[in-house]
């Protein structure tokens, strides 16, 4: 019994308690920035695939700095099946540390026309922070 109370105990502490290694969520930074831009969030291609935001003028993927090059994939395919512009927005928890990650998409983006937002925990609401 003793066991069963402190299991139920340790999990109602787990939901409660950020364990994250990031500060938000992907999807709170999506949903902040694409409601912002007035577009659609999780829009599904025919295949299936989805957009993490939809403009009138960009096919948007919202990756952290580290994942910065499977991003660059992402949206030029998005942009491929939809006839819009390619767009990244690079959510960048450290900028400092981040700016590496920026330079390098930034190269790419420049011969392969993709748009390049970023995205900070300072763009967020203040309501919900977690610490790492």
């Amino acid at each position: 019994m003793k066991t069963l109370l402190y299991s139920i105990l340790f999990l109602f502490v787990a939901q409660n308690t950020c364990f994250a290694s990031h500060l938000y969520l992907e999807k709170e930074y999506q949903n902040q920035w694409c409601r912002q831009q007035n577009g659609q969030t999780e829009y599904i291609l025919n295949d299936k695939t989805r957009i993490d935001c939809l403009t009138n003028d960009y096919a948007i993927e919202f990756d952290f700095a580290s994942k910065w090059a499977e991003s660059i994939g992402q949206s030029l395919y998005y942009g491929l099946c939809t006839g819009k512009t390619s767009g990244i927005v690079l959510i960048m928890e450290n900028p400092q540390k981040d700016m590496k990650y920026l330079n390098r998409l930034n190269e790419v983006a420049k011969k392969y026309n993709i748009k390049v937002w970023t995205m900070t925990p300072e763009d967020m609401p203040k309501q919900r922070e977690c610490r790492k």
